[in-house]
């Protein structure tokens, strides 16, 4: 490997990530960076001309809650490529969830509140004013400035969140995938601000908190689904995909792969998600008696060489499989 190689590639703990992994985590640092710095002009912008919507102060706030998981993500980064310590022997890898839990608490609190504004703005039947306002000696509809706006933070947020969502599966980061599912309720935000702007020009007072409520209930929907996804996580579930959607494939090709050696009769995994990577325990029974030393390290090689994400693995020999320890096992 080149000079200019090892100063490209990155670490998580004690695993040093392939150049595939290396580019992905380069490009999503710069994406965070990016986002971070078009979620300013946004805030600025939306703030000067929001007036009285509710539409626009649903956004707005959106907007504000759309920096925790860039910068969490950040900050998930420079932790989990500390090495383990004897204080950490496990290395900092839980810091992603740490930062995953964290974003899907602000989701769920801010989409709540703003749900309860917009119903209450409805039941109380505000009309909100938007009027005319002065731009170089001409007076101005305060709408257009509002669409204006609005249309200017939807585009960025649509290109933001397709170019994480690739790089959150290469990584099986959940932060970053937070983050790409952020941009789309940003974009989504900034099309029913529009939609209630525009309903208000026309007449229809309660366009605006209609949008506003459409815009919230959205927040609080993400921030319910991460919410699930990071404490289910955090309590040592099955690995799933980095959207929590499903199993992850990797726990059936670990098993595959021991039973596919010809000494291993039988072979079950237990697969712990630790953020990034994983920690496995694998049990194999042997077909003639306990496993030598070499067929150990053979069983050892062979998983660990299937992923990069698989950074710590033990290997049991036992002479049937452990039911209480693999509980998967129940249902065969």
């Amino acid at each position: 490997m080149t000079q200019g190689a090892v100063e490209q590639s990155f670490r998580f703990g004690n695993t040093e990530l392939p150049p595939e992994a290396s580019e992905a985590t380069r490009k999503a640092k710069r994406l965070a960076w990016l986002t971070i710095a078009f979620l300013v002009t946004a805030v600025t912008l939306v703030y000067l001309v929001m007036g009285s919507s509710q539409a626009m102060k649903a956004a707005w706030a959106e907007d504000l809650l759309s920096f925790i998981p860039p910068i969490a993500f950040l900050v998930a980064m420079r932790v989990t490529g500390r090495v383990p310590s004897e204080q950490h022997p496990y290395g900092y890898h839980r810091s992603v969830g740490i930062g995953h839990l964290v974003a899907a608490t602000a989701l769920l609190t801010m989409g709540a509140f703003l749900v309860f504004d917009s119903v209450s703005g409805l039941v109380a039947g505000e009309h909100p004013p938007v009027g005319l306002i002065v731009v170089l000696g001409w007076e101005v509809w305060s709408g257009w400035l509002m669409i204006a706006v609005l249309a200017y933070t939807c585009v960025p947020a649509v290109l933001l969140g397709r170019a994480k969502m690739p790089l959150a599966e290469t990584l099986h980061d959940r932060v970053l995938h937070a983050d790409a599912d952020m941009n789309k309720a940003d974009w989504m935000t900034a099309v029913g601000g529009i939609v209630g702007v525009l309903g208000i020009g026309v007449g229809l007072w309660w366009a605006d908190s209609a949008a506003a409520l459409f815009i919230s209930a959205s927040i609080l929907r993400d921030g319910l689904t991460n919410l699930r996804v990071a404490v289910t996580a955090l309590m040592d579930a099955r690995a799933t995909t980095v959207d929590g959607s499903a199993p992850h494939p990797l726990d059936d090709r670990i098993d595959e792969v021991l039973r596919g050696l010809p000494w291993v009769r039988e072979a079950g995994s237990r697969v712990r998600d630790e953020g990034h990577v994983f920690h496995v325990e694998s049990f194999v029974v042997a077909r003639d008696g306990m496993p030598t030393p070499e067929q150990l390290q053979e069983a050892w090689t062979v998983v660990t060489d299937l992923d990069w994400k698989v950074e710590d693995l033990v290997v049991v020999p036992v002479d049937e499989l452990p039911e209480e320890l693999l509980p998967g096992l129940r249902g065969r």
